[in-house]
């Protein structure tokens, strides 16, 4: 099997690389460095069975000469995190459609099938927990940019499952839920490394908002595990499943987590919503995901408790 990974030089992309890799697959990587890095997958290099190409996906011309390559596409690379996608919504709307629209546009033409990456996001501000697949969506105005993600995600589905519909496309659609794990960076909002890099230099641990927010965390390898199931699994073929984790817990016990499992002197403090992004900013109350989908199908169970995956990435982070 041979297999190309857009956003391959991310956080969760690296990952997937290398499972894919360990499993004896070939792996063609596409990434434009924006938010994913080379260290992620310098490793890789010297693998014959690896091979990267530092490109934008918007080049179509090498976008299909990748896809001709290959069997199977991960469709992973998008603008992500809350900080980005505050101060950069144009990037983030441009990299997430038209990037999308390149991918199953080429795809199509071959009938190769594509896992689209999508995000927890998009439920927006509803309250039917846990969140099912098929639930309606609750938005903020279009006037708060936190927004556009959600929104960028969402055509992203629309376009894949049109793709599917009308063009007979084998595309399938992964949501995902805060997956975290070694690699992932806090540059963008991304809560545990932001914490853990915080309570390992004794600065405070920032919490936003009242820290009463819940969310439910995934470790990668967890996730890539997901992917590769729903890959490789044909009734998952014009289908959305959620990937995730259902072990919820608040931010204000999460940073408490954090700083007994470094053993930090940080203090833990609270920034207001509009002092840490903008104006008006509104965050998701909690975030629990319904697995009864993906479990019935192929049997997806995470294996790393929170606390676990804690350890991992203290341990990352001190190394």
């Amino acid at each position: 099997m041979n297999s190309l990974i857009t956003g391959g030089a991310g956080f969760i992309g690296s990952h997937l690389a290398e499972e894919l890799l360990r499993r004896g697959e070939e792996v063609w990587v596409i990434d434009d460095l924006s938010t994913g890095r080379y260290e992620n997958v310098a490793h890789l290099v010297g693998n014959p069975k690896f091979h990267l190409q530092i490109d934008t996906i918007m080049d179509q011309e090498v976008m299909e000469e990748l896809i001709d390559r290959c069997d199977l596409v991960y469709h992973l690379a998008a603008a992500v995190g809350v900080r980005l996608i505050v101060d950069k919504p144009v990037e983030t709307m441009e990299t997430n459609i038209l990037g999308t629209e390149v991918v199953l546009k080429l795809a199509n033409r071959k009938k190769k099938k594509v896992i689209v990456s999508s995000t927890s996001e998009i439920y927006g501000k509803s309250d039917n927990i846990p969140f099912k697949e098929d639930d309606d969506r609750i938005l903020g105005s279009t006037t708060m940019r936190r927004w556009c993600y959600s929104c960028s995600k969402a055509i992203d589905e629309f376009l894949a499952l049109a793709y599917h519909q009308e063009k007979k496309s084998p595309v399938v659609i992964a949501r995902m839920f805060n997956t975290v794990g070694p690699r992932q960076t806090g540059q963008y909002g991304m809560v545990v490394p932001r914490f853990v890099q915080s309570a390992l230099l004794g600065h405070p641990i920032q919490v936003y908002g009242e820290g009463e927010q819940t969310r439910c965390f995934t470790y990668v390898n967890d996730v890539v595990e997901a992917l590769i199931g729903l890959a490789h699994c044909p009734q998952a073929v014009g289908e959305i499943f959620n990937v995730g984790s259902e072990e919820e817990i608040s931010i204000n016990e999460l940073a408490k987590m954090v700083k007994r499992l470094t053993k930090s002197k940080s203090p833990i403090e609270h920034l207001p919503y509009e002092k840490a992004y903008e104006k008006g900013f509104e965050d998701m109350r909690r975030r629990v995901p319904d697995l009864t989908k993906i479990r019935s199908l192929i049997g997806f169970r995470p294996k790393v408790n929170l606390e676990e995956m804690l350890l991992k990435i203290i341990d990352y982070f001190k190394r």
